[in-house]
């Protein structure tokens, strides 16, 4: 992407951009392969995340991923989800937020 367009920086425009760049390149998953793929980004994230702060060494054979490209693909997999969806992310995590916000403070 370093030769291709800027990628937005809102979370709207980022959802359209990704729909374009899905619908350019094949097409959407099923929700539950989208949601199997997301397991699987998390499982990855999980590991980068006990090598770099837990007490698992990262052994010869494990290849050398980074938390921020794990990271990455939890974000790209949960966009394409909700754009599948549906969803407007923006909506979504202010229906979250006036959740929390509803919960006494910890």
């Amino acid at each position: 992407m370093a030769d291709g367009p800027p990628l937005p920086g809102d979370l709207p425009a980022l959802q359209r951009f990704l729909d374009a760049w899905i619908k350019k390149r094949g097409r959407y998953w099923s929700p539950l392969s989208q949601y199997a793929r997301l397991a699987e980004e998390v499982g990855e994230l999980g590991r980068e995340l006990n090598f770099e702060f837990g007490d698992k060494p990262r052994a010869d054979k494990d290849a050398g991923g980074s938390v921020t490209d794990e990271l990455g693909d939890v974000l790209f997999i949960v966009v394409l989800l909700a754009n599948y969806l549906g969803i407007d992310l923006v909506e979504a995590l202010r229906g979250t937020l006036e959740k929390y916000e509803r919960r006494p403070p910890a």
